[in-house]
């Protein structure tokens, strides 16, 4: 029985990519997303569909790059849509892409955002098929100083939290430290950056938790998950020392806009 496994990163590989073209300008962008989004999501879940027009040298219409996190749903995707008038139109042209990957990604990638994590485990698994609770979310830092009539304040909150798969058996730990330093011009101020820290620090951990799961998707339609044994797994209910093992500044972690908006565009087929 053939096999694949996901894992909840960034799909680099160009045999997870598909390109369109010949699509004709009688759509809206628009359109044309949504249409190709229920085409292509049919096949398995979807990373990213990107629609775009032509360069200027080429002849009015649309191309778009669709990237799948499975090479095997995306070769059936391919095999199934190419040459077929999937906007009721005219035939697209559907190829896998040949770009090579470079070395330096071809064997690991960044995790996906937290936006990404929630999509593909829901599209597996279900909406019941796992859930999610907080074992330790903490206030590390207050801090508050004035430098010239201007008042300074840093907080820093730490996140310990458990993901669970019920119908398998899984269980594992995910942990982040946040920071964020602001200049307080009123209670308003610091109540939303409070609450918008802890917000982040819980999505981050999260998206940790998500970088120890592997979803292998059986031939049979069945899919099986499991843990990676990291030595960042956390088994003890004592958190004092552990929130320190991922400090990020929020201000520097990647947002789901900027995950999706600078995919790279390989335009090269086979």
């Amino acid at each position: 029985m053939e096999a694949e496994v996901l894992d909840f990163r960034v799909p680099v590989e160009s045999n997870k990519t598909l390109l369109v073209w010949d699509i004709p300008p009688t759509h809206t962008e628009a359109h044309i997303h949504v249409e190709l989004f229920a085409v292509f999501s049919a096949f398995g879940p979807l990373y990213l569909l990107k629609v775009s027009p032509n360069a200027p040298l080429h002849p009015p219409g649309f191309y778009a790059l669709v990237k799948f996190y499975s090479a095997a749903h995306a070769a059936t995707a391919q095999r199934l849509t190419d040459g077929r008038p999937l906007l009721h139109d005219s035939p697209l042209k559907v190829k896998l892409s040949s770009k090579q990957t470079p070395y330096f990604l071809s064997g690991s990638s960044r995790p996906l955002s937290h936006a990404h994590c929630l999509e593909l485990a829901n599209r597996v698994l279900g909406f019941n098929g796992w859930t999610s609770d907080i074992i330790s979310l903490k206030e590390l830092t207050e801090e508050e100083e004035e430098e010239g009539g201007v008042r300074q304040r840093r907080l820093k909150f730490g996140c310990l939290l458990q993901l669970h798969f019920p119908h398998h058996g899984q269980t594992t730990r995910g942990a982040a430290v946040l920071e964020d330093s602001f200049t307080c011009a009123g209670p308003d101020v610091f109540l939303q950056r409070r609450c918008r820290l802890q917000r982040l620090v819980r999505e981050r951990a999260l998206v940790h938790a998500f970088t120890s799961v592997l979803f292998i998707l059986l031939g049979n339609g069945k899919v099986m998950v499991e843990v990676k044994q990291t030595p960042d797994q956390f088994v003890a209910d004592d958190t004092e020392g552990v929130l320190q093992v991922n400090e990020f500044s929020w201000a520097a972690s990647p947002t789901d806009e900027e995950e999706a908006g600078d995919a790279e565009w390989a335009l090269t087929v086979s």
